[in-house]
């Protein structure tokens, strides 16, 4: 049985760790936003191409992040974590120094199978290090630094992009990774997954990554309405049903279905794609909205959004204590709502919008909702 305690100085090295290591892939899912327009103007990229400076990231993030986790389970949780690490701080290397959009494309792409390697692996360590007891608040503190540090994306970005410049949005995680990867290596006790035995289940990690992938290209394409992205939704569905049907007969399988048995997993899985469907929407467009239209510098509409960051700072392991005392299920219901209605009142943010007026109080309610939500909703899962 794990017996790693939160309050000794491992389990703080642990935390720190996962944290950190997640935490590079949360933030470059925001911070990358704020620099888009900059990125455009230096590259000379249009529309189509700064979305897929985003897009290629999550394609291959979301088409490989399973994979991820079987690999982690078969070959060392924390060897695969730090192969993460390493390998998403040379795509962020990468990315820094590209010439011309294809090559950032490419890099984000690169970037996103790294973070695959390492998203899940984070969680996982504690999991598996952490005493019973001491779990569930070190899972909340987890999700809530890392609601932080995809919150702080949009600051951070705007303060890179108007000081040492865009590329700095990318070169920020090479200093991280080489911080992390040695305290993971030093720290952190390895680990896999007991019931990970036998052959290796290539063809449900071939059939899971090709359906998440395509899948995910045709619903980011899904306004153009073209021939290629029915053709993608479609093998992609076809590539779900085939996963599903392997997974059933494997005796070994990648992701064994019978967890989708229990209700609230299966709840709890809806929920968080859900509410981080729209938290990844929100701040892609707040981010475009408050440069494009409203006006303003890259790091004032970063520092606009650092009120959800406060916040999140604040309150988060309030949260996570409280949703232990009364129960997940009231804090999964208000958190949403609230999120929705901050979102609902950010329609007022418009040409010569108000902060004060118009985007702060938008804000507070969405940070407001996040604190409810973020801790509880991963420490259910």
């Amino acid at each position: 049985m794990p017996d790693v305690r939160l309050a000794s100085p491992q389990g703080r090295w642990i935390l720190f760790t996962t944290v950190l290591g997640s935490g590079m892939a949360l933030l470059d899912s925001t911070v990358v936003n704020v620099a888009l327009p900059r990125i455009g103007e230096d590259l000379d990229a249009d529309l189509a191409a700064l979305q897929w400076t985003v897009n290629a990231y999550l394609v291959t993030l979301a088409g490989l992040i399973l994979l991820g986790g079987a690999l982690g389970d078969r070959f060392g949780r924390r060897r695969v974590f730090v192969v993460g690490v390493l390998w998403f701080a040379a795509a962020s290397l990468l990315c820094g120094i590209a010439p011309n959009e294809g090559v950032l494309i490419a890099a984000r792409a690169l970037q996103g199978a790294g973070g695959a390697l390492l998203t899940p692996g984070s969680l996982a360590l504690i999991q598996a290090s952490f005493h019973p007891d001491d779990r569930g608040r070190a899972v909340g503190l987890w999700s809530g630094f890392g609601g932080i540090g995809a919150a702080v994306g949009p600051f951070l970005g705007g303060w890179l992009v108007d000081g040492p410049g865009w590329r700095w949005v990318f070169l920020i995680n090479v200093p991280l990774a080489v911080l992390c990867a040695p305290v993971a290596v030093r720290h952190v006790p390895e680990s896999s997954g007991g019931e990970a035995k036998g052959r290796f289940d290539v063809l449900g990690a071939a059939l899971g990554a090709v359906a998440l992938a395509l899948v995910t290209y045709a619903l980011i394409g899904a306004g153009d309405g073209s021939p290629l992205v029915v053709v993608s939704a479609v093998a992609g569905l076809a590539a779900a049903v085939g996963f599903v049907l392997v997974e059933k007969r494997r005796p070994g399988p990648m992701m064994p279905l019978e967890i989708f048995a229990s209700r609230q997993f299966s709840a709890v899985n809806g929920v968080t794609l859900c509410v981080y469907a729209a938290f990844g929407g929100f701040f892609f467009l707040a981010a475009l909205q408050l440069q494009v239209v409203v006006g303003w510098s890259a790091l004032a509409a970063g520092t606009a959004l650092l009120p959800t960051t406060a916040l999140m700072l604040l309150l988060s392991a309030r949260s996570g204590e409280l949703a232990d005392r009364i129960g997940p299920r009231l804090p999964l219901t208000v958190g949403p709502l609230l999120c929705a209605a901050g979102v609902l009142m950010t329609l007022r943010v418009g040409p010569g919008a108000s902060y004060a007026v118009d985007v702060l109080p938008a804000l507070l309610v969405l940070g407001l909702g996040m604190v409810a939500l973020v801790a509880p909703l991963t420490a259910s899962v």
